[in-house]
């Protein structure tokens, strides 16, 4: 097929392909909830081996290598930004001592899976079990984020994924170095010196590189359309600088550089910040569909029946050997241990670093190196289907999960947004609310309502907050032009659509409206404001909640209002939130529970409100229709005595 198009042309299609295949794969994961990373090397593995609709070796030749190595190298970039040691609170001591003690236990236990199982000689079995020891940001992160894990244990993963990868690189690198040294008498000593001597160097390169980024930014030395650009640059030419002292050392050197620039509190990063996720994104889906599609059957074959029981081995006792021994004494409670036992996916460095070193094994004489790239794949493939696929169902059967109702964030201390925390509070969705006045949370308090004291714009606001387990977020303070500072903030973690704020929408011929692109989107169909909101609820307006059913629709439930009521959101059987806004109406079904806000209804009306509920329930029990004008049992109209849950009652 490829030999009827030119290179270039080849190239092209490759790569749209994989863009193609790689950003699908993830929009797939998204809605079905799949694991992406697993769709992906399906996508790859079909559109490679099995199809031929793509050749990566053929259409990049000798770039294929290069390519990979620097999207590693920007991908741990990356994950080096998200690590502040402000987060070490929370883990403890897992971290360092999965790194201090993880790492040899691991190195050790996997020489003798790969060399009694998987029957691999000495030199390739210690080569490869250097390479095991990573995890892999490149799967964890992407995990994490499609499963709902308790803060502790999803920070110690993701540590250790980004601190480890380094090192399994650089104990591939000294078991290499050794080999090669040793056929001409070398020994140990002569090889460890020099190697730690080339990773220190690489070590205060990235830090070097970090802290001219850290002061050069600031201070207006690199203008800012410029800056995403420098900071790319300058992590490709800090990876090849480094490769070119030591081999490997580049992976040290990057992840360094990341990890000094999140803790050296440079704000210009936050502008940045989604920039560099969506390169990371972009890189992990290309690698990973370039990687499977690289397979082919041949190295498939070379997988013997033995590789079966080493990979059953590397599960279920490489890893937890390696986790419990390194948290042996530690205050890890049991069941995070067991966890963290079980969850070790693996992912592009293993992979990558194995097809490097397979290569250069077979230069050195040991044919078992050709071996590296199938069973790479094959561990790669293995863990990320089976922690993929279970870790959300051993999360929840360790109890080591975290809130997997949507939650929502209510930025300032109003009356109407204590109404409203207090009344979603009672639906048991998760709700916070955050103010930087003690006394206006006071009254949140008092009804048990969880808050957060602080300035939300405040950079220490994302290690005391945890902002991941909010999928939506309302600016309910009095100041417009604040709300709308606020939603356009955190627009791009929790979602332009999902951030929405009081005060009517604005206005092309009113210059003193704030443009939509920079607020979020107006509460309400009519967009009401804060100032007339304070006076709703000074007159009584008060939430209701209804759940709907096949009988009673949303039309119904609106019959049942007063005619200014209106509609607040949605609460779908999923737990996920939507709003009623100037520019959106969410279509509810049976099951779903919708809140209004509504003017206190006159005790006339309320009597006569009262006797049509009783009217219709007698209708209903006796199998008659109920009408149209008597079905407002969808209402909360009786208050809390009001048995939830039934259909067309309150929730």
């Amino acid at each position: 097929m490829w030999q009827q198009r030119t290179g270039m042309e080849e190239q092209a299609i490759v790569i749209a392909l994989v863009g193609v295949l790689g950003i699908g794969s993830q929009w797939i994961a998204w809605r079905t909830g799949w694991p992406a990373i697993v769709l992906m090397l399906i996508a790859g593995f079909l559109a490679g081996p099995i199809l031929n609709v793509i050749d990566p070796h053929h259409a990049f030749g000798e770039l294929l290598e290069p390519m990979i190595s620097i999207g590693v190298a920007l991908i741990l970039f990356e994950g080096g930004l998200s690590l502040d040691f402000r987060e070490l609170r929370r883990t403890g001591s897992a971290v360092w001592r999965l790194v201090v003690f993880g790492i040899p236990v691991g190195w050790v236990t996997g020489s003798l899976a790969c060399y009694y199982i998987a029957g691999l000689v000495w030199p390739v079995a210690i080569l490869f079990a250097g390479i095991l020891v990573v995890t892999g940001p490149t799967v964890v992160l992407p995990l994490l984020r499609q499963s709902s894990v308790a803060p502790r244990p999803a920070a110690i993963l993701k540590w250790e994924a980004i601190v480890n990868d380094p090192f399994g690189a650089m104990c591939a690198v000294l078991a290499y170095e050794y080999f090669r040294a040793s056929a001409d008498g070398a020994t140990l000593f002569d090889v460890v010196p020099a190697l730690i001597f080339a990773t220190l160097a690489a070590a205060v390169l990235g830090y070097a590189a970090a802290w001219v980024i850290a002061w050069s930014f600031p201070r207006g030395h690199v203008p800012e359309y410029l800056k995403a650009p420098v900071l790319l640059v300058t992590v490709v030419g800090l990876f090849v600088i480094s490769n070119l002292i030591q081999q490997e050392t580049g992976l040290v050197a990057v992840t360094l550089m990341g990890v000094a620039l999140a803790n050296m509190n440079v704000d210009s990063l936050r502008d940045i910040h989604p920039f560099k996720q969506n390169v990371a994104v972009i890189l992990v889906a290309g690698i990973f569909i370039l990687l499977s599609a690289s397979l082919d059957y041949d190295t498939l074959r070379l997988l013997e029946w033995q590789f079966t029981l080493f990979l059953l081995a590397i599960l279920f006792l490489v890893r937890p050997a390696t986790v419990l021994i390194s948290l042996a004494f530690s205050n890890i409670p049991w069941n995070e241990r067991l966890f963290l036992a079980w969850i070790a996916p693996r992912g592009i460095v293993a992979v990558a670093i194995s097809g490097l070193f397979a290569l250069r094994l077979s230069d050195l004489g040991y044919d078992d190196g050709t071996i590296l790239i199938s069973l790479s794949f094959a561990v790669c493939v293995a863990t990320i289907v089976a922690h993929g696929f279970t870790m959300a169902p051993v999360a929840r059967w360790l109890n080591v999960t975290g809130s997997s109702t949507p939650g929502l964030l209510l930025v300032g201390a109003t009356p109407w947004s204590i109404a409203l925390a207090k009344e979603l509070d009672e639906l048991d969705v998760p709700v916070t609310l955050a103010d930087t006045s003690w006394w206006r949370l006071s009254r949140a308090r008092q009804q048990g309502l969880d808050t957060y004291h602080g300035e939300i714009l405040a950079e220490a606001t994302e290690h005391s907050l945890d902002l991941s387990q909010y999928q939506v977020m309302v600016a309910a303070t009095e100041n417009e032009a604040y709300n709308a500072l606020v939603c356009n903030e955190f627009a791009p973690e929790i979602g332009r659509d999902a951030v929405y704020q009081l005060g009517e929408p604005s206005h092309h011929n009113d210059p003193r409206a704030l443009p939509s692109s920079i607020r979020g989107r107006s509460l309400f169909e009519s967009g009401v404001g804060m100032e007339e909101m304070h006076q709703r609820q000074s007159q009584g307006w008060e939430f209701r909640k209804t759940r709907l059913s096949e009988q009673f629709g949303l039309d119904r439930a609106r019959d049942a209002l007063p005619d200014d009521a209106e509609f607040v959101l949605v609460l779908r059987k999923g737990g996920n939130m939507r709003f009623f806004t100037h520019a959106s109406r969410p279509t509810p079904g049976p099951g779903d529970v919708v809140v209004s806000y509504s003017p206190p209804e006159d005790p006339v009306t309320e009597k006569v409100q009262s006797k049509r509920e009783k009217r219709a329930k007698v209708q209903a029990k006796n199998g008659q229709p109920a009408q149209a004008s008597t079905m407002t049992d969808g209402e909360d109209q009786q208050g809390p005595e009001q048995s939830p849950g039934e259909e067309g009652q309150p929730a």
